[in-house]
């Protein structure tokens, strides 16, 4: 019982985090003043390590709070919750996703279909601009750049305090 409390409250610390860093925009890690997408950068390694459910239900929770947060008529919600289900399916294929180039790789492409979508909700009401694409290439190579450290870290942390992780210890 005391992993899962400690699971569940590193999730909430974890998420929240990602949320704080998208409001707060710290100006250390911007590219021309647009910051990387912090929600990608967590959904991957938590979707990756606990499987398609549990990332659907994670980037459809984080993509309402995200929404919220934003104020603005675009949604994130189907595009994580699909980056979230497509990122869960790494947990059970043959070899474990560890090499931080295919995180890097997997955020490039899941921070390029969010913004995607964003610019596309865009063009389907006519309000879209060159900006939304330059936007989106300034993050996602933002985020392609710092995801290989960080998801890295990430998954080695989820690792550690996943239930299906954990070995029982022999006792000497």
């Amino acid at each position: 019982m005391a992993i899962a409390l400690d699971r569940s409250r590193a999730l909430f610390a974890t998420g929240l985090l990602a949320l704080l860093l998208t409001l707060a925009n710290p100006s250390l890690v911007q590219l021309n003043g647009i910051p990387p997408c912090w929600v990608v950068l967590w959904l991957l390694p938590w979707a990756v390590v606990e499987g398609p459910v549990a990332g659907a239900t994670a980037g459809i929770a984080m993509g309402l709070l995200l929404d919220a947060l934003q104020g603005s008529n675009l949604s994130s919600v189907p595009v994580l919750a699909l980056l979230g289900f497509w990122w869960g399916q790494f947990q059970t294929a043959r070899r474990p996703l560890e090499r931080s180039t295919t995180l890097g790789l997997l955020a490039l492409l899941g921070t390029l279909l969010l913004n995607g979508s964003y610019a596309l909700q865009l063009y389907g009401r006519a309000e879209f601009s060159r900006a939304a694409w330059q936007t989106t290439l300034a993050q996602t190579l933002l985020t392609a750049v710092i995801a290989p450290l960080m998801c890295s870290l990430l998954v080695l942390f989820w690792r550690r305090i996943s239930p299906q992780y954990l070995q029982p210890r022999s006792p000497q």
